[in-house]
């Protein structure tokens, strides 16, 4: 029974290889250079399918991949419904936070009350400043975050940081962590009992691999 794993590229992509090795799984192709969706194994019975990593959990939760490997991030912003949440693989680790230019008076807008805010994680923006008690104006955008506040479409940015460099390169500075973020193996709930002995054998192997 084929089991298909939902992954994407960069980070995650390239921090499971070492995870599906010590299974002696070998991914076939390399999604950097091919162009097909859909990649084999050296496992006859798993696949890889190539989406988004906004895109991950729902090929999972729908059923057209039974697993998938998707960032804390994008699974606080579209849920858990349908997804069973195994094991937290500790890969791709950075931080979700809120990021300013380095001249900006951040506890100045804080004491005000209200701020704008350009960033792609909307539901956990919006709930961080609303526990803060401080009103969110809440601009989405998909890429380029860090130029929003120096081009005055917003006060600050919520997004993800690694190491820092893009803020430092673009005279912005880490004002505030929101949380800390890895990747978890996620399950679709009704591939878990119809191919429960497959799917258990790739939890197994992940399990292991940590």
């Amino acid at each position: 029974m084929t089991i298909t794993l939902a992954l994407s590229k960069g980070r995650i992509f390239s921090e499971t290889l070492p995870l599906l090795k010590t299974a002696n799984i070998e991914v076939l192709e390399d999604p950097e250079t091919s162009r097909k969706l859909i990649i084999p194994t050296s496992n006859p019975d798993l696949r890889i399918i190539m989406v988004r990593a906004t895109d991950v959990p729902t090929y999972v939760r729908y059923g057209a991949a039974d697993i998938g490997i998707a960032g804390k991030d994008v699974l606080i912003e579209y849920g858990l419904d349908g997804l069973y949440t195994p094991i937290d693989l500790e890969i791709a680790k950075c931080i979700i936070a809120v990021a300013a230019p380095n001249n900006f008076d951040y506890a100045k807008r804080i004491e005000q009350g209200r701020i704008t805010v350009a960033t792609k994680y909307v539901k956990t923006a919006q709930e961080h400043f609303t526990h803060k008690g401080v009103h969110a104006d809440i601009i989405k955008l998909y890429g380029s975050m860090e130029l929003a506040p120096l081009v005055g479409l917003a006060d600050v940015i919520v997004d993800l940081v690694s190491t820092g460099n893009t803020l430092k390169a673009n005279n912005l500075k880490m004002i505030e962590k929101i949380c800390e973020i890895s990747s978890k193996l996620i399950v679709n709930k009704a591939s878990y009992k119809t191919k429960l002995k497959d799917i258990q054998s790739i939890i197994n192997i992940f399990q292991k691999a940590k």
